[in-house]
């Protein structure tokens, strides 16, 4: 038997290719979804089945053995498309296949607002989960699929929870078909409304945040009376927290948000949660977040570690200030995440020993850091050495 893999394109028949509209009048049997067996050329075998799933779509093939027959997907077979899941299965049978391509739902939105697309973040929204901010952070026009639980305007509330109201988009709503419509506006304003099942979203480019290495330089960030972690400490912290793209991060007693907007930077697809109780603190924390367009980053008015409890659990927690709760703290983050990767500041001797004594209560093996930082100043015409407070950096690895 000879499989052939199809993909229809649009919603018409129109945008089906020449070879592929011969392969499936040749074929024998077909199968698809119901929507695209539907929509068949004339002159199609009536022998269809619907399947949608890889485990039903082999099952149904081998149970009409021909010598030809088509699988049909929309859109492009290279495009999110259900036919990477099959060709493994018709393989591990050792079943002969070749694979078709179309015209997919970027193409034809792309068409349709006569711009090129080859620019775009590419990404899926059907039937999986998607961070919506995490994807525009990346400073392209992003192409969203939509379909389940997130359609339109789900993806825009996204979006505009983050702060991110003013952000133009474009939605494609059945396109190819007779009633093909494009809607431009806000996410703001494609939240409030109802779209086709059919539809795709085009969210424009925002500018990103910086892309250097940690430890930016301290006259970036808008400062005020709160104590700010400098430049070399934060530089360190991120070293020894190690924290990956797709991770979610703690940040307790964030201060002016230094190490949180870093720390965002550094997992623009995951978030930090800067944990604040103080309204002044709080406040330089969203003005910091808007001026690096960190996104990602949520603040969380109260203290820890009552306001850790509803908090997703942490794959890195940095305490840079604990208001005397630094045990309790410790304790909630090792509940949430028994792997969880430590960072905790201590400028005094007592906030240390706190710390290695809940280590050994523990068992967990902390690296304990000294950092004594000297930069010149100016004085008259001369530079002297001036020293910065000394600092402890314990880092714990749970995992380890």
């Amino acid at each position: 038997m000879q499989v052939n893999l199809l993909a229809l394109g649009g919603g018409t028949t129109d945008t089906l290719s020449e070879e592929s509209r011969r392969v499936l009048l040749q074929a024998q049997q077909i199968v698809g979804a119901s929507r695209l067996l539907e929509q068949l050329p004339e002159g199609c075998t009536t022998n269809r089945t619907a399947a949608t799933k890889p485990e039903q779509i082999l099952q149904a093939l081998q149970a009409v053995p021909c010598e030809q027959a088509a699988v049909v997907y929309s859109g492009d077979t290279g495009f999110y498309s259900g036919c990477r899941n099959l060709v493994p299965m018709l393989e591990a049978q050792g079943i002969a296949y070749t694979v078709y391509p179309g015209i997919s739902s970027v193409q034809l939105l792309a068409a349709a607002l006569h711009r090129p697309w080859q620019d775009w973040v590419l990404v899926s929204a059907h039937g999986v989960q998607c961070n919506a901010v995490a994807a525009v952070m990346k400073g392209r026009p992003v192409f969203f699929l939509t379909g389940g639980r997130l359609g339109v305007p789900q993806l825009c509330s996204q979006l505009v929870k983050a702060g991110l109201g003013h952000l133009t988009v474009t939605v494609g709503e059945n396109l190819s078909y007779p009633d093909q419509r494009i809607t431009m506006g806000t996410a703001q304003e494609m939240e409030e409304k109802q779209f086709s099942p059919l539809s795709v979203l085009l969210t424009e480019a925002i500018p990103q945040c910086p892309q250097r290495a940690p430890g930016w330089p301290d006259d970036w960030f808008v400062r005020g009376k709160v104590p700010m972690t400098k430049q070399f400490v934060r530089a360190a912290i991120l070293s020894l927290l190690g924290p990956k793209p797709e991770e979610t991060v703690w940040d307790v007693g964030a201060g002016t948000g230094s190490v949180s907007v870093e720390l965002a930077a550094a997992v623009q697809g995951g978030s930090v949660y800067a944990v604040e109780c103080e309204e002044t603190a709080l406040s330089l924390i969203g003005q910091n977040r808007t001026k690096f367009r960190v996104w990602n980053l949520h603040t969380v008015a109260g203290r820890a570690p009552q306001v850790l409890t509803d908090l997703p659990t942490p794959d890195a927690v940095f305490v840079g200030g604990s208001k005397g709760a630094m045990e309790p703290i410790l304790q909630q983050a090792l509940t949430k995440n028994p792997n969880v990767r430590l960072c905790i500041s201590c400028i005094a001797l007592e906030t240390l020993q706190t710390v290695l004594n809940f280590c050994q209560t523990y068992h967990l093996k902390p690296q304990v850091t000294q950092l004594a930082v000297n930069q010149t100043q100016p004085i008259g015409t001369v530079h002297l050495m001036m020293a910065q407070n000394p600092i402890y950096l314990v880092a714990i690895h749970c995992d380890d």
